[in-house]
């Protein structure tokens, strides 16, 4: 499904434990962005019902079915550079980008 590299894990454990604002990463599609679709991360208390969990190394990260479609076969990774710097969507469903990495078209 996804797989998030050692460098997103380590960082999301860290925001989250500086947060405290939940111990579960929700990953979701929606519409917007420049390019049609877009990311949106959210750390939450608990699980929906339907959600696909995927554990971590320590936070797990919650997909919805519908967002599942979108982002089969991703990997989330982190990049600390001071330019274009953050976290990365590498998804392969992805048939075009914008130069931010925020969105995307299918």
């Amino acid at each position: 499904m996804v797989k998030v590299t050692d460098a997103a894990a380590k960082k999301l454990d860290s925001l989250c434990e500086r947060e405290q604002s939940g111990s579960f990463l929700r990953v979701r599609v929606t519409g917007g962005g420049c390019s049609g679709l877009a990311y949106k991360l959210k750390f939450v208390e608990a699980p929906k019902k339907g959600d696909l969990m995927i554990k971590g190394q320590g936070t797990s990260i919650l997909i919805d079915t519908k967002s599942a479609l979108y982002l089969k076969g991703m990997t989330l990774d982190y990049s600390d550079k001071l330019v274009a710097g953050g976290f990365k969507f590498n998804n392969p469903n992805a048939k075009a980008s914008c130069s931010c990495g925020e969105s995307f078209a299918v």
